[in-house]
C-alpha cells in the first residue's frame, strides 16, 4: 500500500502523465539502451521503432498512477505482465535498472516540476510494483521449474503453409524429452538472432494445436511492411530461413488467456486474422476434455486464401455435431462463392446473428486486431452479454484500456 505522504504526489501526477507520458517513456528507453545496450535483446526493437512500446509503457504508467489505490483493478493487468515477463526471461536484477532510468526520465522531462517529494513518491510506487512483479514472477519460474531466461531447444519437424500469409511450424524437443504441458490459449516466446540488428529478438506465438500432442505447433503470420510499421523481422526470418531439421530456442508456455475446460456453458470463440491460432487450440482442447460442450466458432478474414487452418476447422466441424462455425469473408473470391465456404460477406456483424450463435449464458473468448475486438465486445454487450463473460487476448496499450 502506498504511503499517505506519497499518495497525493502520485494522484497529482495523473494529468501530467496524460500530457507528457510518451515523452517520458521515449526519454526512458533512450537512457536505458544507452546505459545497457544488452537489454535490446529482450525488448521488441520493431515496437521501439514504431513507437508502440513507448505508447504501451506510457499507458501502463498512467494506469498505475490512476489506480494506485485499486488493487483489484490492477491485479489482472499485473498477472498478464508477469506471464509476459516470464516468457521473456525478465530477471530480478532488471528492476533496479529500469527504476533508475525511469525516475531519471521523469526528472528530465518534468524539470523543476519534478520536486524531490514527487520523485520520492514515484520511487516508492515503483518499488511496490516491482516487488509485486518479482514475487509473482519468482513463483511462476518455480512452477515451470526453470531459471529466469532459461529456454528450451526445439527442432522443426514439420513446416506447413496454412494460407497466403500463415505457416505452421511443428516443434519437438531436441533432447527427445517430453515438452511441458500447456493450457489451450497459451503462447511461447521464440528467440532468433536478427543479423541486421546483431541482436537476439523474442516474439510470442500462440500454440495452435491440441494440448495432448507430443509436439507443439505455432502458426506464424508473415508480417509485411505497412505505412505504420516495418516488415516483421522475426516472422519473415521464420518463414524464409527456418525449415525442417532447424533448431529454435523457446520459452515455456505462458499466458492466462486460457480455456475454462470444465465449464458446461456454451463456448463461443470469436477471432479474426491470425487471431484464429489460440482459438484452434481452445477448440481442440474443448472437444477432447468436454466433448458434450456446445461450441460456436466465429471467424473473420479477407477471403479463403487468407484463412489459415481452414481444412482442419472444416474436418472438426464435420466430425463433431456440437460444433458450429460461422465464417465472414471481407472480399470473397469467386472460388469462395462457388464452394460456399463462408456465411457472411464483409465484416463480421454479430448484430446480424440470432440468439443461437450468441447465447446469454455463454463463455466468450476473442482474439484478433484491437479494433476488431473492440467492435465485437461492444456488440456483445449490446446483446446483453455480461462483461465478465467476455475474455480477450490483448497486448500493448489495449491491455490497460479498462483502467483508463
Amino acid at each position: 500500500m502506498i504511503s499517505a505522504s506519497a499518495r497525493p504526489y502520485i494522484a497529482a501526477s495523473v494529468p501530467v502523465l496524460r500530457e507528457h507520458g510518451e515523452t517520458i517513456t521515449r526519454c526512458f528507453y533512450q537512457r536505458l539502451f544507452d546505459a545497457h545496450p544488452e537489454l535490446k535483446n529482450i525488448f521488441n526493437m520493431s515496437n521501439q521503432q514504431s513507437g508502440v512500446q513507448q505508447q504501451a509503457l506510457a499507458s501502463a504508467i498512467f494506469a498505475y498512477a490512476a489506480n494506485i489505490d485499486n488493487p483489484d483493478a490492477l491485479a489482472p493487468v499485473i498477472g498478464r505482465i508477469v506471464q509476459k515477463h516470464v516468457s521473456l526471461g525478465i530477471r530480478e536484477q532488471h528492476y533496479p535498472i529500469v527504476g533508475e532510468h525511469l525516475l531519471a526520465a521523469i526528472g528530465e522531462v518534468l524539470g523543476a516540476a519534478a520536486t524531490p517529494e514527487l520523485l520520492a513518491a514515484w520511487a516508492e510506487a515503483y518499488g511496490l510494483l516491482a516487488d509485486a512483479l518479482i514475487a509473482e514472477e519468482r513463483r511462476l519460474y518455480q512452477a515451470h521449474g526453470i531459471e529466469p531466461g532459461q529456454h528450451r531447444q526445439v527442432t522443426v519437424v514439420r513446416k506447413e503453409q496454412e494460407s497466403a500469409t500463415v505457416t505452421s511450424f511443428y516443434l519437438e524437443a531436441t533432447d527427445g524429452l517430453p515438452l511441458p504441458a500447456f493450457h489451450p490459449g497459451q503462447y511461447i516466446s521464440v528467440a532468433v538472432t536478427v543479423e541486421q540488428l546483431a541482436l537476439r529478438q523474442l516474439r510470442q506465438y500462440s500454440l495452435s494445436d491440441a494440448p495432448d500432442q507430443t509436439h507443439w505447433r505455432i502458426s506464424v503470420k508473415r508480417e509485411g511492411a505497412s505505412a505504420e510499421n516495418p516488415a516483421g523481422m522475426v516472422s519473415n526470418l521464420l518463414h524464409d530461413q527456418f525449415n525442417v531439421g532447424d533448431q529454435l530456442w523457446v520459452s515455456p508456455p505462458c499466458g492466462d488467456f486460457v480455456l475454462d475446460q470444465d465449464a458446461a456453458t456454451p463456448l463461443v470463440l470469436i477471432s479474426a486474422g491470425v487471431g484464429i491460432t489460440p482459438m484452434m487450440s481452445m477448440l481442440h482442447g474443448s472437444l477432447q476434455q468436454n466433448p458434450e460442450r456446445r461450441i460456436n466458432f466465429l471467424y473473420a478474414t479477407l477471403n479463403g486464401q487468407h484463412h489459415p487452418l481452414k481444412a482442419e476447422l472444416a474436418d472438426l466441424r464435420d466430425r463433431h455435431l456440437q460444433l458450429a462455425s460461422h465464417i465472414a469473408y471481407q472480399t470473397p473470391t469467386a472460388e469462395d462463392s462457388s464452394e460456399q465456404d463462408f456465411q457472411q460477406q464483409g465484416y463480421l456483424q454479430l448484430a446480424q446473428l440470432d440468439q443461437d450463435w450468441l447465447p446469454l449464458d455463454g463463455s466468450y473468448f476473442m482474439c484478433g486486431p484491437t479494433p476488431f475486438m473492440q467492435a465485437q465486445r461492444q456488440a456483445l454487450l449490446a446483446r446483453g452479454i455480461a462483461a465478465h463473460q467476455i475474455r480477450q487476448e490483448v497486448f500493448g496499450p489495449s491491455l490497460l484500456e479498462h483502467l483508463q
